[in-house]
């Protein structure tokens, strides 16, 4: 663990309640005086736990952020021990239902979750795909030394003649329910970072991949136990309407007119919003925070299951859906709850992100929507310079956009804003504290009083 000497105790804002927001407060209260302004009624971000009643009791369903492993999540992983945090191993297989179920498949690594749809076995676009996977698995590892950085996926599997059944019935399905990403937008995705991401999610081998995990109890667990052990002040429905800086303070004003002065501001909300918070945003934040665009996703919680697949026996974890007779503007994807959280329950509790058609009325329990960076050009070229800005006008920003957009992102990102700031260590030792985000020394104000 890094020693670090804190300050004289600072009075400090932190803006949002994500991973970003919740660990950048939760680090910060060790030593300074902190108040987490949230405009939702509940904290947690994307971080979002429903109680579903069912035959088996009320259950926990977690609809925002899910899974996570030890190889790609070490922050979060430590957090979670250092809170009591228990979760258990979990199934993250993929299935594929294109056209009302004219193709599918699930590739769990087995044969007979490939070719549950016998079909398959005569469909040479279908066996194309298989070589074509093995061969990105092959070749990719080189990929990753010799591409040069500015080529697009898309413009990589034209280059190399991959087939349209690996490109258009798996690596862009794929790819597009990770992100969050319509398929169409994906195609203009780096290469490089796209490899890079799966080569350390274990993506890009056929067997070894890490185990992935989930909150016993539902993802909520930890942002209680966060809640439970934080010594500042938590502002429910409060949303902050506008931030003005100072040369020696902050002022805060939010939603009811209300001004609240600080010494120092954390924003933890998505580049956007934080952008649009600032009254007097210099030409350098409204340069790098305007390049992240954002996907508006909605998310149903319900148990209709003509949302799955046709075929039971391909029924996965994540099943990505497609009809390329609708709008293919966003991408729809279902998550069998009851496989990735272990549900003992007989109903089929499912989330799906942009439904290709609204599930039957009385089978929803709720819905939601979620916002998901788009990592572009100007996005993932802004990344690199978006430490510059931290200590600015007392100002500093954390999110999961400073990475690849998922919670250890954000986490690495709240938690490096703390210890700058704060001159707080986080207490415990990984060699993978910020290797997602680009840190360098704060460039003004580190720890002023």
């Amino acid at each position: 663990m890094q020693t670090l000497t804190p300050s004289a105790p600072l009075n400090i804002a932190v803006i949002g309640s994500g991973i970003s927001g919740l660990s950048s407060a939760w680090l910060l209260g060790k030593h300074h005086k902190v108040t987490l302004f949230e405009q939702d009624s509940r904290l947690g971000g994307h971080t979002n736990t429903v109680d579903v009643m069912t035959s088996a009791g009320t259950v926990a369903v977690d609809t925002g952020f899910i899974v996570f492993n030890q190889r790609c999540y070490p922050n979060l992983i430590a957090l979670f021990k250092e809170l009591g945090v228990v979760y258990q191993g979990t199934d993250m297989s993929f299935g594929v239902s294109l056209d009302k179920g004219r193709l599918e498949y699930s590739g769990s690594n087995s044969i007979s979750t490939l070719f549950a749809q016998k079909r398959n076995l005569f469909r040479p676009r279908f066996w194309g795909m298989i070589r074509d996977l093995l061969r990105f698995y092959k070749q990719s590892a080189a990929w990753l030394h010799s591409l040069p950085d500015d080529m697009s996926l898309g413009e990589l599997l034209e280059r190399e003649k991959f087939g349209p059944g690996f490109c258009q019935d798996h690596l862009l399905p794929m790819g597009a329910a990770i992100w969050s990403t319509p398929v169409e937008k994906f195609m203009a995705y780096p290469a490089k970072t796209f490899l890079r991401f799966c080569d350390n999610h274990g993506l890009l081998q056929v067997n070894e991949r890490p185990q992935w995990q989930t909150v016993i109890g539902g993802s909520r667990e930890y942002v209680k136990r966060i809640q439970q052990t934080f010594t500042g002040d938590i502002r429910l429905n409060c949303k902050v309407a506008k931030v003005r800086r100072f040369h020696d303070h902050v002022i805060i004003t939010d939603n009811n007119g209300e001004n609240h002065r600080f010494d120092h501001v954390v924003m933890a909300g998505h580049a956007d919003q934080s952008l649009a918070m600032l009254d007097d945003a210099n030409a350098d934040e409204q340069r790098l925070l305007g390049a992240f665009a954002y996907e508006q996703n909605d998310a149903v919680l319900h148990r209709d299951e003509k949302l799955m697949p046709v075929l039971g026996e391909v029924w996965s974890s994540w099943n990505y859906l497609a009809d390329r007779e609708q709008d293919g503007s966003k991408v729809s994807v279902s998550y069998w709850m009851n496989s990735l959280q272990h549900l003992p329950c007989n109903e089929q509790l499912i989330v799906t992100l942009n439904p290709l058609r609204r599930p039957r009325k009385h089978l929803v329990y709720e819905q939601f929507s979620y916002q998901h960076p788009v990592f572009d050009d100007a996005a993932l070229n802004a990344q690199k310079h978006l430490w510059s800005l931290q200590g600015k006008q007392r100002t500093w920003f954390c999110g999961s956009y400073f990475g690849y957009g998922f919670h250890e992102d954000g986490i690495q990102s709240g938690l490096a804003v703390a210890e700058q700031l704060g001159g707080v260590a986080r207490p415990w030792n990984t060699e993978k504290a910020s290797d997602r985000i680009h840190v360098h020394a704060a460039s003004t104000l580190t720890a002023a009083a």
